[in-house]
């Protein structure tokens, strides 16, 4: 009787490690696409950097005090643009007998809503689901088949979920 030594294979650590990793940047970048992550507003400090005057003598700058340092103050306005109505003026208005009425202001048609775009979050998401979804149906070559299109239906109603949202 002849027994074969089993060997068991084991993933090599710096796989599992890199595996580890892909996962979570991937999920971070899914987090920061998604809105989930706070951001960060910061802005640079553009104030100049003045360097003290040399002294004249090296004495007299060791006697002197320092110059207190005061606080920047820093002033924010807000500022609203507002763009003049401009009336076009032709030359026949102007008729020496009679005033011409004042046209009454036509009111203005709302803006359109801004058109909806594609969310790849909402795609991905709805390609993973669509897929495990998929998966459970059919056998062989027939649940390949399932997967991938449950993965491409997924991928269209989460695109069209994360639209109306």
């Amino acid at each position: 009787m002849t027994t074969t030594p089993t060997t068991r294979s084991r993933i090599h650590p710096l796989m599992a490690v890199a595996a580890v990793s892909l996962t979570l940047v991937s999920l971070v970048g899914a987090a920061s696409i998604a809105g989930l992550l706070p951001s960060s507003h910061a802005t640079q400090d553009t104030t100049p950097v003045v360097a003290n005057a040399a002294p004249q003598a090296g004495q007299q700058a060791a006697n002197q005090p320092m110059p207190e340092s005061r606080p920047v103050v820093a002033e924010h306005r807000t500022v609203h643009h507002v763009t003049p109505q401009v009336r076009h003026v032709n030359n026949d208005d102007y008729v020496a007998q009679a005033p011409a009425a004042q046209p009454q202001p036509q009111p203005q048609a709302p803006a359109p809503a801004p058109a909806a775009q594609n969310s790849p979050l909402g795609m991905g998401i709805g390609a993973v689901v669509g897929g495990l979804i998929g998966n459970q149906v059919g056998g062989g070559k027939g649940k390949t088949a399932a997967t991938i299109a449950g993965a491409v239906g997924g991928a269209y109603v989460g695109n069209e979920i994360a639209k109306k949202n």
